[in-house]
């Protein structure tokens, strides 16, 4: 693997599990750097994977520190984006509301219920209104090749599933959990949100390789197996779909030639600034040039 890299084409955000497995296998060259919204959760390591240039982030830091409440989504956002990635594979640990999805499966989500409260979801929340279209939260055409490369993975590849995103970080209740099944979700997690919606506003493709690791409470577990034998079985199934997760994004990266191809998510800010762009004040243009660039500018006449 060559770590001499630069820029990255890709950006894989690790979660629970899958975070520390790529780590050890990525090794590469870890970059400083700031956003104006702070540090990411790790510096990215850059490297060449599969012929590919990466840029790979810890979502919860290096020892797993930040709760999912406490990650700088929208530093690790813009720090990929800075890096020159065009595509986002993230990762995370679920669990499963439907008996067809078991542990260790994965599941290529397409959809999104949201229930954070707590998290900055926004790049453009003073000076200018942006509203992204969100109707298909992860990008199709990266998740056609997730599914693509998900055919040679050694499990079961659910091809769509509806990610409940609480906000945590504690676990539901059970009557929370039938809620959310009733609500027709398929798994329930703490991080895809606001993570797809910033990657949306970065005009950066977004797929998510779910990795559910047990039943979550609707389902009441068995009374004759202790705590302790149900979090060695929650552990195990998470190295196991980690390891299968792993897989998945190798193959995936083996079928890319060259950079990404153009996507509707690399313009997703073209009719999305709603703003009266030359009353935009200059020192918002400035601050969030890397996202607005292209669309704004200090001579700017146009309506929006």
């Amino acid at each position: 693997m060559n770590s001499r890299v630069n820029q990255a084409q890709i950006g894989i955000i690790g979660g629970t599990g899958l975070g520390d497995v790529l780590l050890k296998q990525v090794g590469g060259e870890t970059v400083s750097m700031d956003t104006p919204f702070g540090p990411p959760s790790s510096m990215p390591v850059l490297a060449t994977w599969e012929g590919v240039d990466v840029a790979f982030i810890l979502r919860h830091g290096p020892g797993h520190k930040l709760n999912p409440s406490r990650v700088p989504y929208r530093a690790n956002i813009w720090a990929v984006k800075q890096l020159g990635v065009s595509a986002i594979i993230a990762s995370g640990a679920t669990g499963s509301l439907r008996e067809d999805i078991e542990p260790g499966h994965l599941v290529l989500c397409d959809q999104v219920i949201d229930r954070t409260f707590l998290r900055k979801s926004t790049f453009f929340d003073e000076g200018v209104a942006v509203h992204v279209e969100l109707a298909e939260p992860f990008c199709p055409q990266l998740r056609a090749l997730l599914a693509k490369a998900g055919a040679r993975a050694a499990t079961t590849v659910h091809h769509g599933g509806t990610y409940v995103c609480m906000e945590g970080p504690q676990f539901s209740t059970r009557a929370e959990s039938q809620v959310h099944r009733q609500w027709g979700g398929d798994l329930i997690g703490m991080t895809c949100m606001p993570e797809a919606k910033l990657a949306r506003e970065a005009e950066i493709c977004y797929a998510l390789v779910a990795l559910p690791t047990d039943y979550d409470c609707w389902r009441p577990p068995d009374p004759s197996r202790g705590r302790d034998d149900l979090l060695r079985e929650i552990l195990e199934n998470l190295h196991h779909a980690s390891d299968n997760a792993t897989k998945l994004i190798h193959e995936a990266l083996k079928l890319m030639d060259g950079p990404p191809p153009p996507c509707h998510c690399h313009d997703a800010l073209k009719l999305a600034i709603w703003s009266d762009k030359p009353q935009i004040d200059p020192s918002v243009k400035k601050r969030l040039e890397p996202l607005i660039g292209r669309y704004v500018t200090d001579n700017d006449d146009s309506a929006p």
